[in-house]
């Protein structure tokens, strides 16, 4: 399975920067002390509108996965993807792609550490490796 190409814009220019250095940034509220995911606006706790960038560990667990099987392409042998519910350090949860996943490691609790990926025409992207 191929990312589709995402384009930063204004807001998400912070987490973008971060993410081409190899840096995962999480929302963070100074007010209530909480962590959000990449996209919040508002604490996710106490809906305050103080969040900021803050960079995280990159590391979680694996709280829930699903496996899309992949079809033949071109001749070449299906490949099936698999995506992965991850409960970072910090506390929010990312959905991640992790590609090349061996399946008989995924069990709820496994390690998965954020690493970055670039498709083509695209922003890095986070993605989440067991281990």
């Amino acid at each position: 399975m191929s990312l589709a190409p995402v384009v930063r814009d204004d807001f998400s220019a912070p987490f973008f920067e971060a993410s081409a250095e190899g840096r995962l940034l999480l929302r963070y509220s100074p007010s209530s002390g909480e962590w959000s995911e990449p996209a919040a606006r508002f604490c996710s706790l106490t809906q305050a509108d103080d969040l900021e960038w803050r960079e995280a560990s990159g590391r979680g667990s694996l709280v829930s996965w699903t496996i899309k099987p992949g079809r033949p392409v071109d001749g070449q042998p299906a490949v099936d993807t698999v995506i992965g519910i991850v409960e970072t350090e910090e506390g929010p949860w990312l959905t991640l792609l992790l590609p090349d996943a061996d399946v008989s490691l995924l069990r709820v609790g496994a390690p998965v550490v954020v690493r970055f990926v670039r498709p083509e025409g695209s922003e890095h992207l986070p993605v989440g490796v067991l281990g």
